[in-house]
């Protein structure tokens, strides 16, 4: 699947992750990092410079100690989409996260101001897994016969790494890519698969405030040229770390527009051009 990758767009060839055993930091310091975490702090991250390799090794590590309060995983997050991204942490690829149930909150949610220690707003996508055939998918037509439905999603991650000096992408990974909380907002079924990978690159996207002041807008071609190679990068990642997509997992698939919270207002995220659209999320920041 890698090799097609490349093939068709160079910009997701991955870094490999190598099958040597990664050196992990001390158990103590990957508490910390939780502990910063979920005391929503800022963490000074590790002493010693990780490996993409053991950076994922502290992620499995680090989002096993958030579930007993954060709950289950059910999804994915996949962030770094653009080269920009990718080139101010020092990577040449995207990085992934895992989504865990109590950091999605539904439509009209109302956000605290204190949610993150430096909060971001995102307008994404989430996409829904149909069935486990999805693993099987090598283009984007592929992907797309195996999506449930498309769901508004506006993500609040949170730059909580101390940026002195500045994280590499490899603690940004160990740090599950900054998930923090999001937004799902309204759903779309997928019903011709072909008329919704057709329309998904040229999707607008456009992020209003609560006095209708516009905040952002973009197209769903933004993320690796088309939306759905965030899928197929993904499945890349999770085959060579032996897990597979399953049905109903959900798929963050990536920033189209980052924006400051607007702390005391509400923002509007619209997706325009999708079949049987158009769709919004809303979350109200106090």
């Amino acid at each position: 699947m890698k090799r097609l990758l490349c093939s068709i767009f160079p910009l997701i060839c991955v870094l490999s992750v190598s099958s040597g055993r990664a050196t992990m930091p001390p158990a103590w310091a990957i508490d910390t990092l939780a502990e910063d975490y979920l005391a929503v702090r800022e963490t000074g991250g590790f002493s010693q410079r990780l490996t993409m390799p053991e950076a994922l090794a502290v992620q499995k590590s680090f989002v096993r100690k958030l579930q007993p309060k954060l709950g289950k995983p059910v999804g994915y997050k996949v962030g770094l989409v653009t080269r920009e991204a990718q080139q101010r942490f020092g990577v040449d690829a995207p990085l992934r996260g895992v989504l865990l149930e109590k950091m999605l909150l539904p439509n009209q949610a109302e956000v605290p101001a204190n949610f993150a220690v430096r909060p971001i707003l995102e307008a994404d996508l989430v996409v829904v897994v149909k069935n486990k055939a999805i693993n099987d998918a090598r283009s984007i037509p592929d992907v797309a016969a195996q999506i449930k439905e498309v769901v508004a999603f506006i993500e609040l991650p949170d730059s909580y790494i101390a940026t002195n000096p500045p994280p590499t992408g490899a603690m940004l990974a160990a740090g599950n890519v900054g998930a923090r909380l999001g937004v799902l907002g309204q759903r779309l079924p997928v019903r011709d698969a072909a008329a919704f990978a057709q329309a998904l690159a040229n999707m607008k996207v456009r992020m209003v405030d609560s006095t209708g002041t516009e905040l952002g807008r973009g197209e769903g071609r933004v993320i690796l040229d088309h939306p759905l190679n965030a899928v197929l990068w993904l499945m890349e990642e999770l085959h060579q770390a032996g897990v597979k997509l399953k049905a109903g997992d959900l798929i963050s698939l990536g920033s189209i527009k980052a924006v400051p919270v607007p702390a005391g207002k509400s923002v509007t995220v619209k997706y325009e051009g999708l079949p049987g659209g158009p769709m919004e999320a809303t979350a109200h920041f106090r």
